[in-house]
């Protein structure tokens, strides 16, 4: 006798009835990017539907948002003068900070995570400062906690660490707890690859390396008992979510830390794997809707409690539907 497996996927009400894994608008980040000194938005050539923002469209973006029930939103932005240290990062009138006080008066029960790098304010593009050449892990981190604590002054309600340097979160938790912000978590990029899927983002935050690359602070992605070391530090130094980046070839990668943790997984969707689907979908190849309906299931069955994606406000639409 053998097994009738069938029996369970005969009509859409069987199926419905015993899948294991569904997908919720809650469980959606949609990132949103804010530039200074722009006039109008501006869509990014090689992420189509996705757009810098000037300050002042920021909102009609939040609402688009949030009318969807997205409550999440991760900002990033760049700004209108770069120099060696990035020092418009951690500026309190800088403009993350800006558009974090001005979505938060508007919106304040919509949960606004402010990215804490250097790259997008660095004149030479790396995550943080350098010294002979080199990017200097232990004196980045004292700028990087300046950067964390003015964000959470402007009224961040989680600090999201893409940096990379070795003990970060510590550096960053000691700082927010200092500062008086013990109460503001801190959404960990514990796992980084140094991946060829973050060609778009480099597009749209204007953050490309000016020499060299990022391979000395972000991982090799052929590794994968280093990637549960990068998640264990990080827990032990006080994170309240780890997160793996990017998220469609490392599936493996982030089941492995969902077995290993309590902590909230956060699988980053990124730009590379966004702007793959648009291509094809642009090209008739594949049908967008069923093909990232899949993607992102498939990134929550591996174990992701949440999914940051540039996706966010397609899927949700699509789930209304």
């Amino acid at each position: 006798m053998f097994a009738r497996h069938r029996r369970l996927r005969q009509t859409k009400a069987f199926r419905d009835l015993v899948r294991e894994t569904s997908l919720s608008v809650n469980d959606f980040i949609q990132p949103i990017f804010v530039k200074e000194d722009l006039q109008e938005p501006k869509e990014i050539l090689s992420m189509p539907n996705v757009y810098q923002l000037p300050l002042t469209h920021v909102l009609d973006e939040v609402k688009e948002i949030v009318s969807l029930g997205i409550q999440a939103i991760i900002v990033f932005g760049i700004p209108k003068h770069k120099d060696e240290i990035g020092s418009a990062a951690w500026d309190d009138d800088g403009i993350v900070q800006q558009a974090i006080r001005l979505i938060k008066k508007h919106y304040p029960d919509l949960i606004v995570i402010a990215d804490t790098c250097l790259c997008e304010f660095t004149s030479h593009g790396h995550c943080g400062l350098l010294d002979r050449g080199h990017v200097c892990n232990d004196i980045s981190l004292e700028k990087l906690t300046q950067v964390a604590i003015s964000q959470a002054k402007a009224g961040a309600d989680i600090i999201a660490p893409s940096n990379a340097m070795d003990g970060y979160v510590m550096s960053i938790r000691k700082g927010l707890d200092e500062a008086g912000f013990a109460y503001t978590p801190i959404m960990s990029y514990s796992v980084k690859f140094a991946s060829s899927f973050y060609g778009p983002f480099r597009d749209a935050g204007e953050s490309a390396p000016a020499f060299g690359d990022r391979k000395t602070y972000q991982m090799d992605p052929a590794n994968r008992l280093e990637a549960l070391r990068e998640a264990k530090s990080d827990e032990e130094e006080g994170a309240d979510f780890l997160m793996v980046k990017p998220a469609l070839a490392f599936l493996d990668i982030l089941r492995d830390v969902k077995e290993r943790t309590h902590l909230p997984v956060v699988a980053y969707n990124v730009s590379g794997e966004y702007a793959m689907v648009k291509a094809a979908a642009q090209n008739g190849w594949i049908d967008e809707k069923l093909v990232v309906l899949e993607m992102l299931t498939g990134m929550k069955r591996a174990g992701a409690d949440l999914i940051l994606t540039y996706f966010a406000k397609d899927a949700a639409t699509y789930l209304q539907q």
